[in-house]
């Protein structure tokens, strides 16, 4: 195909060298000062005059063409622009129409192979098929329930298109006569429908069944695959295999209210014009397919159907003979569509539809053509059979015609709706149930009906028979009208399917539609995202397990027990809390690493169980710092004499000290016990008072003698030394005493402290050693 397009190219070649010129100004017929309304209007005149569908002159696609490409290049700004500006465009085709007679002698002389391969082939055959998306929707989709369609999408200038055009015409004379319909689309014109379909290149072949496209894959277009991709894509089991183990079952299975067909052929596999008339008729006929060979061999010698010749039989409810056969070598779709339209109704159909009741009981007739519908009204049950079987032993042998009379049964409990609107009348029965009624509609919705009495009609068939022959006589024969009249609705579709099943073909369709969709090269993305979702889910739900195990272990360590195993006053710490003793002393001091500390709160045993718990609230934040540690220590067992030897240490001048336990409870420790030193918190200290306070706690500090520093325990007198200064306050210069900080307040301050200590800018207390953990 290389070799065509450079001929092509070398063809305009010529002709710009040549001279010929190209004006669209001249083929619309306008002036070059004409406007854009009168372009239109010139391009409308022309084009309804050279339209192929309109024209039959053989110039005529030529021309159009012709027209259509200056129309274009006319009412496109940039183009007109530069045609009017350089004389030119770059796409500006060069039609053959305006060549001289001495150009095509020379090149009829020079390309005639490749003329005679080329001009046989005319795309004005997908023009005489084309359809709008409107046609698409309103026309092809409703159709496309009882006759599949082939479409095909193609453009004007397209190539690949006209090497498809000698298949595609192939295609109508061998599956327009067996009921595959075909149709073309410009994708060019319909854009938005192409790319709604998915087109991705063209042509572009898709089969349209049941409402759905399908796609044709192959790259090679042939007629004998796209026959294998239409049989392909038609309804699962629409026609199934009869053997003779399963003929009874299929013949008798006629409770759907569908007519059987069995299909006898001399091949194995099902020709394509039977599948494509079962999906016609599926609605009304039952299908079965009888291959030759040794397990139907019964089948064919019960029915007598020969092996050599293709056959069909239509059954009712007598399986024992068909109602109608029709037996050729090749049986044409039209012989098959009339043998079955004669026969598609049971002997004694069932109302499972509005279009079954249309097609049984017309409405809109006039009187004298008037045509009854006799229904016998029975429960969904075996016990009603001998009922029904009556019922249609009597159409069977009954005397009326098909046209004038129709006999049919319907269930109570599926078409409540209609039984209750013939209940409604006057002399109509109580309960319905095995009642027989006769109907005439009137128009859609109004019917006239009687009701015939139900207990004597059903004593014996032949009292069946004369009530219901003296009733249709009276009604048929006379000009007796029927007394009642009423009002129906729409019939209950019982054939719809349910909201499982119809789940089902959604999830079936979804994954048909993947099959078709998803290529190979979609397959590694599809599956890269998939794995990433998963891989972010179980990621996460390994996270939420680890999280949960983790609190688990933290409330069975720590949630249970207190501190020596002990609960204080119910409350049970969430972070372990140590106590300082000879025992931890070094794990919490002596041997801590390089860049740990350890918060150290002073307690009594009177105080501990208040200062505990605000203690733990306040540094709840920090439990997740593995360079700090939490203890206590309690002055009334062996932490007094340790506590005054640090703070001895940190004095200026070394002497000895009085230490009061009550002004010392509420202290904080910050341990550092590398560098050996500690920071200090307490309510009284300037440090660990609020910044309202703070002015007020220097100026008492500063007026107290420099050797004095009560608020942690210092004491020079003994006149007061046993007394607390949380109890009795400090007394100021002019007498007054200061407030009182009772022990529930004296960590108020921590969480400053805690912030101020962290950034660095608290006193450290440096000591020469860490005394030993003694006894009080």
């Amino acid at each position: 195909m290389i070799w065509i397009y450079q001929i092509i190219t070398v063809l305009y070649f010529i002709t710009f060298v040549l001279g010929i010129s190209y004006d669209p100004y001249k083929i619309l017929g306008v002036f070059r000062t004409a406007t854009i309304p009168e372009i239109k209007r010139a391009y409308k005149q022309l084009a309804k005059e050279w339209h192929p569908d309109k024209n039959d002159d053989p110039s005529a696609p030529d021309k159009f063409m012709e027209i259509t490409q200056a129309y274009e290049l006319l009412t496109d700004p940039d183009r007109k622009k530069k045609y009017d500006k350089y004389g030119r465009v770059n796409d500006e085709p060069r039609p053959r129409a305006d060549f001289e007679k001495k150009h095509y002698e020379t090149f009829d002389e020079v390309l005639g192979a490749f003329r005679f391969k080329f001009n046989d082939r005319d795309i004005t055959i997908f023009h005489k098929l084309t359809v709008s998306s409107r046609a698409y929707e309103n026309v092809l989709i409703p159709k496309s329930f009882r006759k599949p369609y082939l479409v095909l999408f193609y453009s004007d200038w397209c190539f690949a298109c006209l090497q498809v055009e000698p298949v595609w015409r192939r295609i109508m004379e061998e599956l327009d006569p067996i009921g595959v319909g075909l149709a073309t689309i410009h994708a060019e014109n319909e854009k938005p429908l192409a790319r709604r379909v998915g087109v991705s290149s063209l042509p572009y072949l898709m089969l349209l069944s049941d409402g759905r496209l399908s796609s044709y894959r192959e790259s090679l277009y042939s007629v004998q695959k796209i026959v294998e991709f239409v049989r392909y894509r038609m309804p699962y089991r629409l026609v199934p295999v009869i053997t003779d183990d399963g003929l009874d079952s299929f013949l008798n299975g006629w409770n759907d209210n569908k007519v059987r067909a069995l299909v006898f052929q001399r091949t194995e596999s099902l020709r394509l014009r039977y599948l494509t008339t079962a999906f016609y008729h599926r609605e009304r006929v039952a299908f079965g397919f009888v291959p030759p060979g040794i397990k139907t061999e019964g089948i064919r010698s019960k029915y007598q159907v020969s092996s050599e010749q293709d056959a069909l039989l239509v059954f009712n409810e007598n399986t024992e003979r068909p109602v109608a056969s029709v037996s050729m070598s090749d049986i044409p779709v039209p012989t098959m569509h009339d043998v079955i339209k004669s026969n598609n109704y049971l002997l004694l159909p069932r109302l499972s539809s509005q279009t079954l009741l249309d097609d049984l009981c017309p409405s809109g007739l006039p009187w004298s053509r008037r045509k009854l519908c006799v229904v016998l009204v029975c429960g969904e049950t075996s016990s009603h059979e001998p009922h029904r079987q009556s019922l249609r032993r009597f159409a069977l042998e009954s005397r009326y015609s098909k046209e004038r009379v129709r006999f049919m049964y319907v269930y109570q409990e599926r078409q409540p709706h209609f039984i209750s609107a013939l209940t409604s009348g006057k002399d109509s029965p109580t309960e319905p149930l095995l009642h027989v009624a006769i109907l005439c509609r009137r128009d859609v919705s109004h019917v006239k009906y009687e009701w015939i009495a139900g207990d004597e009609t059903w004593q014996s068939y032949n009292s069946t028979k004369h009530h219901l022959e003296l009733a249709i006589d009276r009604v048929l024969h006379t000009s007796q009208a029927l007394p009642n009249e009423a009002v129906i609705g729409e019939l209950i579709d019982e054939q719809t399917q349910g909201i499982v099943a119809r789940v089902i073909t959604k999830i079936l369709h979804a994954i048909d539609y993947l099959q078709e969709n998803v290529s190979k090269e979609h397959v590694l993305p599809v599956l890269s995202v998939i794995g990433t979702v998963a891989f972010i889910c179980i990621a996460a739900y390994s996270m939420s397990y680890l999280m949960k195990l983790e609190e688990k272990r933290v409330k069975e360590s720590y949630g249970s027990s207190g501190f020596g195993g002990k609960n204080i006053n119910g409350y049970q710490p969430q972070l372990k809390i140590h106590e300082m003793r000879a025992e931890t002393y070094n794990g919490l001091v002596r041997l801590l690493r390089p860049g740990c500390r350890t918060i150290l709160l002073i307690v009594d045993n009177q105080s501990i169980a208040k200062l505990l718990p605000s203690f733990h609230k306040y540094v709840w934040p920090y439990r997740k710092n593995k360079t700090l540690m939490f203890a206590t220590l309690n002055l009334d067992k062996r932490g007094r004499s340790w506590y005054t030897e640090i703070l001895s240490q940190s004095l200026l001048e070394p002497r000895e000290l009085t230490i009061n336990p009550k002004n010392c409870v509420g202290t904080v420790l910050s341990l550092n016990g590398l560098r050996k030193y500690f920071c200090m918190y307490h309510a009284k200290h300037p440090e660990g008072a609020s910044k309202k306070a703070n002015a007020r706690m220097k100026r008492i500090m500063n007026r107290q003698s420099g050797s004095s520093a009560s608020f942690i325990g210092f004491e020079d007198t003994t006149s007061e030394s046993d007394l607390s200064d949380i109890e009795q306050g400090h007394r100021q210069e002019n007498g007054k005493t200061d407030e009182v900080i009772y022990v529930e307040h004296l960590l108020d301050g921590l969480p400053n402290w805690l912030d101020r200590l962290f950034e660095g800018m608290t006193h450290r207390y440096f000591l020469n050693y860490w005394p030993d953990f003694g006894s009080k």
